[in-house]
């Protein structure tokens, strides 16, 4: 290998690298900020007189926004570039940061938490960029290292903000904890706009041919389209009811929220046959057709994945001290290891999926999860505590993995869909997470445990029908021509 090659291949190299961990950190930065206000909401209750109801509707505000906002905001990378749309997802968390600690009433504190929601998002930019930049042999590793390192900032703010604001003390110091949060976004916002780029020098960075729905390339998948968008309206409806119940929402209210998700998903209808018409007229070439089979399968599997984490993680505390009797802060630290092992578990995904196929790994993965889950619903006091740590670990990696190996696939369905279809698998963890813990409100914890268990192998089925993808794939350059894109 001569040393014009070994330079460019380290030029590459070195690249990559970069725009990896500063898309993490991009990552990393809003799930510090979304998920700031949880560890301080004990002191918000205290020095702002709130109920117990009220804070309950703050947590569930803080996620309603997260489903919507991950498809608007999966439209908008793929249309304006993740460099752009990061950059000014990292702005709006720095305002919605500040507002959040300036509250004084109640009001405030839930207009604030509510539009917090679309911070979430900003997982999905990610996945586009780091699609950009690695070659589909690494794309697994490289995806499951985004995100695997970007949730952490959920359990780093769980550890370290409580202690800033006991720092400046007083009722005010949950204020300026969570400002500074704000105040770290702001600045990497900067940071990220001038250090990196949409893709490698050379690159064409493929766009929607028009935007406001995703495109589809049949008939067919129009209709599964629709199908697919019908639980993301029912969530939000579930969240509309869970507010009514806890007497935040009258009942008119909520009939009238409930109206408007019908009205949205009609609106959602006419835009995406908007965007599709074409299709019904002309059926598309075949070389540039996708399968949205593999869109649905993935959100499935996301669904019941990250929607597991997201509702065991809330949960996990309380049932080791329940069963066990434990210390709070031990319960604690158990549950928090539930979220940190992703730092191992989802780049493991990614990189079985590089190595073994995407397929395979998938149906595998879940498999090992749903074994998990059957086996936490047998912990009783009478385990050693031991055992049930290491069965949780256990169930731990393999749901992570699991996690990871789905957007090891996502990236190599259509390029220039990229960032939509990662909206939408990303907005079917959120579905996931909102029913498990609406079913939680009304089971034990093993039964929760085994509805789990039973769903992962529901969708360790489905992905026996996951196609692998193709060694290639084609997109319409800007001029009009078609350009083949090698995914192996």
């Amino acid at each position: 290998m001569s040393d014009s090659t070994l330079k460019s291949n380290f030029l590459a190299f070195t690249g990559r690298a970069k725009i990896l961990h500063m898309t993490w950190m991009a990552f990393f930065v809003t799930f510090l900020v979304w998920f700031s206000h949880a560890p301080l909401l004990s002191v918000i209750q205290e020095t702002m007189g709130l109920s117990d109801q009220q804070i309950k509707l703050l947590l569930i505000l803080n996620v309603a926004l997260t489903i919507p906002a991950r498809i608007v905001t999966g439209m908008l990378v793929d249309v304006y570039g993740p460099r752009k749309t990061y950059s000014a997802m990292l702005v709006l968390t720095a305002a919605l940061c500040f507002l959040f600690a300036m509250s004084t009433t109640f009001e405030m504190l839930a207009i604030s938490r509510f539009l917090m929601g679309f911070v979430g998002a900003g997982f999905v930019i990610g996945i586009r960029m780091i699609s950009e930049w690695y070659p589909a042999k690494q794309l697994g590793l490289a995806e499951g290292i985004y995100k695997g390192m970007g949730n952490v900032g959920s359990a780093v703010a769980a550890v370290t903000l409580p202690t800033i604001a006991l720092m400046f003390g007083g009722d005010d110091g949950w204020r300026y904890a969570t400002a500074i949060t704000g105040v770290i976004a702001l600045i990497f916002a900067v940071i990220y706009y001038r250090s990196v780029s949409d893709t490698p020098a050379g690159s064409t960075y493929f766009r929607p041919n028009k935007s406001g729905g995703l495109e589809v390339t049949s008939k067919r998948d129009f209709f599964f389209c629709l199908a697919l968008n019908i639980p993301m309206f029912g969530a939000l409806a579930v969240l509309t009811w869970k507010v009514t119940t806890l007497g935040l929402f009258t009942e008119f209210a909520s009939y009238v929220i409930y109206a408007a998700l019908v009205g949205l998903y009609l609106f959602q209808t006419s835009q995406l046959f908007k965007v599709n018409k074409e299709m019904f007229k002309k059926p598309v070439d075949e070389i540039l057709q996708y399968n949205f089979k593999q869109v649905a399968i993935l959100s499935v599997a996301y669904a019941v994945t990250f929607g597991a984490e997201l509702a065991v993680v809330s949960m996990l505390p309380l049932f080791f001290k329940d069963v066990f009797l434990i210390p709070v802060a031990l319960a604690g630290l158990f549950g928090a290891s539930f979220a940190v092992m992703d730092v191992i578990s989802c780049p493991s995904g990614g990189f079985i999926s590089d190595t073994f196929g995407r397929k395979k790994t998938l149906a595998i993965l879940l498999s090992g999860a749903a074994v998990g889950f059957f086996i936490m619903s047998l912990i009783t006091p009478e385990w050693p505590i031991a055992l049930a740590v290491a069965s949780m670990m256990f169930c731990s990696f393999f749901l992570g993995s699991a996690a990871g190996s789905v957007f090891a696939v996502v990236p190599l369905i259509k390029r220039r869909l990229t960032g939509q279809i990662a909206g939408t698998v990303g907005a079917y963890g959120n579905i996931g997470a909102v029913l498990f813990l609406t079913a939680y409100s009304f089971v034990s914890p093993s039964t929760f445990f085994l509805i789990i268990a039973c769903s992962i192998a529901f969708a360790a089925v489905c992905a026996l029908f996951l196609d692998e993808p193709k060694s290639q794939m084609a997109e319409v350059m800007p001029d009009g021509t078609v350009q083949l894109i090698d995914v192996h």
